[in-house]
């Protein structure tokens, strides 16, 4: 009988504690779901529950809302975690995953650089001067003539070879100026206008509308006010290089504009779109979005550009082509908004077109960045290189510096035409240029009997000084300055740039 009541305390005593044990368990869980509805319900997913403080957890962490979930229980109790650890010892499943090192995230791989654009053509050599003899002489060699032109004005005549199979350009260039006219030899290098750089486009959404002749770009460098359409003076013309011109475009409407394509014609044409809006700067319509500085004036226009694998660009030969059709059209001033490398054929071409034809030519120093080499036509002694600012006189970033800058005109954020309809904000060295040209035009109409030297050296003498004292290699002589050009109008006063 005692064994048999020994053994039924056994069981009530192990039924007890079985009960206990489930009972603090069961504890636990209720716990846990607790939490898991207060999680799920009411505002919790938000920030705005009404808290005022700075963090985002609305003032109930998991720790307060479990210690608040049973009238007068405790933390230690009521909190799951703290059980199990206790219950268990060392970590939660949770936790694990918590301290768990993530994985690690792959690399992104780097974008491809750019693929960087030739120079000049692999396999042509362009001449100037060169007698018939001499061409004979070469082709015995195995050289081709692959393009002749007369420069009728110039009276010369240039020439593009394909050098033999197995002969370096170098080697090529070097037997042809070993020829009694052959010095100027030179590759056949490539120019570009910089338009296909985005960030020489357009300017931010939230720049000022354009008001015609009081724009900040013409007030900057005090363009006259009342000044007809053909300037103050005799009519001069106008002449560019530049890529293809829409001239039905609105903003063209009514100028007198003779365009000629001389690019070739085994490659697609240019986009009419640099072209356009540097034209449009110079004669668009004094009633359209754009009126030009000098929208009476006739503009003579060559299309030296064209595209092979996407890329745009003029080739030596071709520039030299086409400045001699400016000259034969009796052009008397040329803005050249192109860069590229040194080419002692175009250079010397260039020299005559100046010296002997007495035309000034005005060329863009290009938008390569600050550190990069001097860029051509724009280094060349004789020519007339325009940097670039914005409307409060500071340099654009992206312009090429050096000791040949003389002049500095806006060319950020210049109100001009795009291509198809309309006007956009274009910036770069190539829309400050025509400033220069359009100044240059009034000397020539003041006293057309002033040489490019005189043009250059009276627009040096009057132009405002910009960062360092004097002439510097960012602004040149400074920022383009037209008051008293045409004596009788009445002036635009240049604004303060302090």
């Amino acid at each position: 009988m005692m064994r048999v009541l020994a053994t039924q305390v056994l069981i009530v005593i192990t039924w007890l504690f079985v009960v206990g044990v489930i009972s603090v368990v069961s504890t636990g869980l209720a716990t846990t779901v607790a939490l898991a509805d207060d999680d799920d319900g009411g505002d919790d997913g938000d920030d705005d529950s009404g808290d005022d403080d700075s963090d985002d957890d609305d003032d109930r962490s998991p720790s307060a809302r479990s210690s608040d979930a049973r009238p007068g229980g405790t933390g230690a109790v009521n909190n799951p975690r703290d059980f199990l650890r206790n219950l268990f010892g060392g970590q939660t499943a949770q936790e694990r995953r918590v301290q768990r090192p993530s994985a690690p995230q792959p690399t992104p791989r780097p974008s491809p650089p750019p693929i960087p654009r030739p120079a000049f053509a692999p396999d042509e050599i362009v001449t100037r001067g060169l007698t018939d003899e001499q061409t004979a002489q070469l082709e015995a060699q195995g050289f081709v003539v692959l393009e002749r032109a007369d420069l009728a004005v110039l009276g010369t005549t240039v020439r593009r070879f394909q050098v033999p199979n197995g002969v370096s350009l170098q080697e090529a260039r070097d037997t042809i100026r070993a020829l009694p006219n052959g010095e100027t030899a030179d590759f056949n290098h490539f120019y570009r206008t910089g338009q296909d750089d985005p960030a020489n486009v357009a300017g931010p959404g939230g720049a000022p509308a354009c008001d015609g002749l009081h724009c900040p770009a013409r007030e900057l460098i005090g363009w006259p006010t009342g000044l007809p359409a053909t300037g103050c003076g005799i009519p001069v013309t106008l002449g560019i290089v530049d890529t293809g011109l829409n001239i039905d475009h609105e903003v063209l409407a009514g100028a007198e504009i003779d365009l000629t394509r001389i690019a070739p014609e085994d490659y697609s044409p240019s986009a009419a779109v640099h072209g356009t809006a540097v034209a449009a700067i110079l004669v668009g319509d004094p009633q359209s979005r754009v009126p030009g500085l000098l929208p009476g004036l006739s503009l003579v226009a060559v299309d030296a550009f064209y595209k092979n694998a996407g890329d745009e660009r003029a080739d030596a030969f071709t520039l030299i082509r086409a400045v001699d059709h400016l000259a034969e059209n009796g052009v008397q001033v040329i803005n050249l908004s192109l860069a590229g490398p040194p080419n002692t054929v175009l250079e010397d071409t260039l020299l005559q077109l100046t010296n002997e034809r007495r035309i000034p030519v005005i060329a863009a120093v290009g938008n390569d960045g600050p550190r990069a080499d001097a860029a051509y036509p724009a280094a060349y002694n004789n020519v007339m290189a325009v940097t670039a600012v914005d409307r409060s006189g500071i340099v654009y970033r992206r312009a090429i510096r050096g000791p040949h800058v003389e002049l500095a005109a806006q060319g950020v954020e210049v109100w001009t035409a795009a291509s198809v309809e309309g006007a956009r904000w274009k910036t770069g060295t190539s829309f400050a240029a025509p400033y220069v040209t359009a100044a240059a035009a009034l000397l020539l109409q003041q006293d057309p009997t002033l040489t490019p030297e005189e043009i250059r050296a009276r627009l040096a003498t009057s132009a405002r000084d910009l960062g360092a004292e004097g002439f510097d290699d960012t602004y040149g002589n400074g920022l383009l300055d037209l008051g008293g050009v045409c004596p009788g109008q009445a002036m635009v006063m240049p604004v303060s740039l302090d």
